[in-house]
């Protein structure tokens, strides 16, 4: 049975990550027990590991800043499957223009920046709010391959995105306004994404359910 910790890092409505990877797992027939906790031995113990978030990256950095973050980053080491949701995603990245000075985990080099408006007739609102259809930008695999060649709708609901250092980890981006937006990115044992899974209904749980099940 895998056991599957999602990550309390204090912020976010986690009980909703909870049940959509619980049912992703019985839907496709894994047997799996998915645990919350914010404690560093239950991260090192975890056969796979989601780190979901909404919310300040200040508050994120802070929660990370101890014997969890280290927890985390010795975990990915170590091999362990990761997905990131939303906040997940950012704290993978060293910085954050929302929070100067605050340090994510630093597992990717780039920093996250704030969504451009944009001006006059096509300015958009911030935060980016609703559905868009992802942009592979390369053929995805593991999890992110999971919906075959048809790149699906999906839920968003952000301020700010990540902007990596290595374009070659970015698996999928979606335009908003004047904004070429990291939506996924994805290196040997860690994916994340921008959007929330488990708000993006059927194309959410295809992703939770090929996470759990690899």
């Amino acid at each position: 049975m895998a056991r599957i910790v999602v990550v309390d890092l204090g912020m976010g409505n986690l009980r909703s990550v909870e049940r959509a990877i619980t049912r992703a797992a019985e839907d496709r027939g894994v047997a799996s027990e998915v645990v919350r906790s914010g404690r560093a031995e239950d991260v090192l113990g975890a056969d796979k590991i989601v780190v979901p978030g909404q919310g300040a990256f200040r508050d994120c950095a802070t929660a990370l800043a101890g014997e969890l973050g280290e927890a985390l980053r010795e975990a990915i080491r170590r091999g362990k499957p990761y997905l990131g949701i939303c906040l997940g995603l950012q704290a993978l990245f060293a910085s954050s223009e929302e929070a100067p000075g605050a340090a994510g985990l630093g597992v990717f080099r780039g920093a996250v920046r704030r969504l451009d408006p944009g001006a006059g007739a096509g300015a958009v609102k911030i935060p980016h709010i609703g559905w868009n259809r992802l942009e592979m930008t390369r053929t995805p695999e593991g999890a992110l391959g999971a919906w075959g060649a048809e790149a699906p709708h999906v839920y968003f609901v952000h301020s700010y995105h990540a902007v990596p250092e290595d374009p070659s980890i970015v698996v999928a981006t979606v335009t908003h306004g004047p904004n070429v937006v990291t939506a996924a990115v994805a290196r040997d044992n860690v994916t994340a994404v921008q959007f929330h899974p488990e708000k993006s209904q059927g194309a959410g749980l295809v992703l939770l359910g090929a996470f759990v099940a690899a």
